[in-house]
């Protein structure tokens, strides 16, 4: 049987991490709210480590929801600066193998490169 030629990598996809993060942890803190009144009755029975494992997600969401925060406005920073993604400068998405693009920039035998960083040419 023929092999089937390989094709690059999509894209990543961007999502809304903040929105996905706070849905998350809002609703574990739902959760532990819900179940706190029941206290006793899940520590009777053993399952007291149910409600604790809803308030570590919703810390942990907190945590995670700074990290996100953090991202985005770095993407954006970024991004305004003219270091947008698939600029050619091999930071951001689109811009690993596969891109399908060298940023604008000629390549091949007569394109001038010389092999070295651009900072230490002469």
């Amino acid at each position: 049987m023929a092999k089937t030629p390989l094709r690059p990598a999509p894209e990543p996809l961007e999502a809304n991490d903040v929105a996905i993060v706070t849905g998350g942890t809002i609703l574990w803190f739902v959760l532990f709210l819900v179940q706190l009144p029941f206290y006793g009755w899940f520590d009777d029975h053993g399952h007291a480590w149910w409600v604790w494992t809803c308030l570590a997600g919703a810390g942990l969401g907190l945590i995670g929801l700074w990290y996100v925060r953090r991202r985005r406005d770095a993407i954006r920073r970024h991004e305004r600066s003219g270091n947008g993604p698939g600029n050619g400068n091999g930071k951001g998405p689109g811009s690993g193998p596969g891109a399908g693009h060298d940023g604008g920039q000629e390549s091949g035998p007569d394109s001038g490169r010389s092999g070295q960083d651009p900072a230490t040419r002469g």
